[in-house]
């Protein structure tokens, strides 16, 4: 219990550096509590063989929720434009593919890995796309949109708890719309199916 504790405080710690150095891309001044972590998991695809892209994962805690709700860590892709924070998560999930770079670039950077990867049946993302503008959003969305494979899911967070749709979603059927009050601040998780 005490490591557990004592890794909280560290990863909150890197976190709160990293959001002063950069608040814009890091988006938050905490990490994803545990019930976030949860509720973003839990549409997880159901074959283990899938995989599964996890954008802006910071320090991991959706990337542990992820794990625990039985993703194989050599089935997650995560990019991480931080490279003190990508770092921090080679370190921790050793198995797992690990990419320092721009979410924006996700099709190059699935292209450019030792065994390319095509398609992927989850995208979880905790990018704070508020924090960027509308057309910057629907970039993304789109590129979403073309890595998933055919009713492929992306599981999104907001702290526009008001809104059931983030910047981005407007070509993809909502799936399921919920808020998570037990996080700082609370937040919607959104799941959006191609």
């Amino acid at each position: 219990m005490a490591k557990k504790i004592i890794a909280a405080l560290t990863d909150s710690t890197v976190f709160l550096r990293e959001w002063f150095t950069n608040p814009q891309r890091t988006g938050s001044v905490t990490p994803s509590s545990p019930q976030l972590a949860d509720a973003m998991a839990r549409w997880l695809p159901s074959d283990p063989e899938s995989f599964v892209l996890e954008l802006g994962p910071g320090t991991g805690a959706v990337t542990e929720a992820l794990l625990r709700h039985g993703l194989r860590e050599d089935r997650l892709v995560a990019i991480e434009h931080n490279p003190k924070l990508a770092k921090l998560l080679r370190e921790k999930f050793p198995r797992a593919h690990i990419i320092t770079g721009d979410a924006w670039n996700l099709d190059e950077l699935l292209r450019e890995l030792a065994e390319p990867i095509e398609s992927v049946s989850a995208v979880i993302s905790s990018l704070p796309l508020l924090n960027f503008h509308p057309k910057e959003a629907e970039a993304l969305a789109e590129k979403i949109r073309a890595i998933l494979e055919p009713k492929g899911k992306w599981v999104q967070y907001s702290y526009q708890i008001g809104a059931l749709r983030p910047r981005g979603s407007s070509n993809f059927r909502l799936h399921a719309s919920k808020v998570v009050w037990f996080n700082l601040p609370p937040a919607r998780v959104s799941v959006f199916q191609k």
